[in-house]
C-alpha cells in the first residue's frame, strides 16, 4: 500500500503484487464497490484489474491507537470521551456489516486482538471505519447458511469458543471444525473495547457501565449472546448517560 496523488486527492494506492491472493483482492473490490453507501466503509475511488485506489486516513489503523493517542499532535484527545467514542464507532461498524444491505457479513481475518483491530482505520475526527474487506463472509441462520473462517487450529483467549477444536483428545482435522454465525464477532467485542478504552481518567466506569453487556457478549453458548442491535442500543445509553 502506498500514498499517492490522483487529481489533486490524496489515497491510498494499493497494487496486488501476488497472484495468490488475486481472489481476496476482487473480493475485496467487490464488497467496497456494495457497500459504498456506508460511512462505516472506507470510500472506495476505484479501481482496475490488480490496482486500488482508497480515501486515504492518516492516522492510520486502528490498532495504532496507542501510539497515535500518546503523540503530541493528537495527546489532547486521550481522554475518556474520545475512546469511548472510538469503542462505539466499532460497535457500530460490527452492528452495520451484520445489518448490511447484501447479507449478515463476519469478519473472518480476526484471530487475535491486533490482528482484528488492523483491519479498520481511525478517521480525522476519531471514528472507525471498515477497510479490509476481503475476509468478509455471509450467513444467514434462517437459511441455515453457517460459516468457518479459518480451518486452522487457533489458541483460545481472543477467539470465540465455536472457533476452537472441540475434540481435546484427537487429532486436529480442519474439516471436522464446527460452523458459526455472526455472534462469534460479538464475543470479540469486549476484548477489542477494553484495548480501545485504554487506562485513561474515567475508562473503569464506563467499564463498569458495560460489565452486564460484555459479560452476555461472552456467553459460552452463542444463542444467548446479545444481537449486534441489542448491543448498540447498550452501548448508545451508555453514551447519553455518561456523555450526554
Amino acid at each position: 500500500v502506498y500514498l499517492a496523488t490522483w487529481r489533486d486527492y490524496t489515497v491510498a494506492y494499493s497494487n496486488l503484487t501476488k497472484m495468490g491472493y488475486r481472489r481476496d483482492f476482487h473480493n475485496d473490490v467487490e464488497k467496497l464497490r456494495k457497500l459504498q453507501h456506508s460511512s462505516h466503509i472506507v470510500t472506495l475511488v476505484g479501481s482496475c484489474n490488480t490496482t486500488l485506489l482508497t480515501e486515504y486516513h492518516r492516522l492510520g489503523p486502528a490498532n495504532h491507537i496507542k501510539t497515535i493517542l500518546k503523540s503530541k499532535n493528537f495527546s489532547k484527545f486521550n481522554d475518556v470521551r474520545t475512546r469511548f467514542n472510538l469503542s462505539l464507532s466499532f460497535v457500530e461498524a460490527i452492528h452495520f456489516l451484520h445489518n448490511s444491505p447484501i447479507g449478515t457479513l463476519v469478519m473472518c481475518d480476526q484471530h487475535h486482538l491486533l490482528k482484528t483491530l488492523s483491519q479498520y482505520l481511525i478517521t480525522e475526527d476519531f471514528n472507525i471505519v471498515v477497510n479490509d474487506l476481503d475476509s468478509l463472509k455471509e450467513v444467514n441462520s434462517t437459511a441455515q447458511l453457517f460459516i468457518r473462517c479459518r480451518q486452522r487450529q487457533l489458541r483460545p483467549g481472543f477467539v470465540s469458543p465455536e472457533e476452537l477444536w472441540p475434540f481435546e483428545n484427537e487429532t486436529f482435522d480442519g474439516s471436522r471444525l464446527p460452523y458459526y454465525d455472526e455472534k462469534t464477532d460479538i464475543w470479540k467485542i469486549p476484548n477489542v473495547v477494553n484495548y480501545l478504552l485504554g487506562k485513561v481518567n474515567g475508562s473503569d466506569v464506563v467499564r463498569s457501565h458495560l460489565f452486564k453487556v460484555h459479560r452476555q457478549c461472552q456467553n459460552r453458548d452463542p444463542k444467548q449472546r446479545p444481537s449486534a442491535n441489542v448491543l448498540l442500543e447498550e452501548y448508545k445509553r451508555v453514551r447519553d448517560l455518561l456523555f450526554p
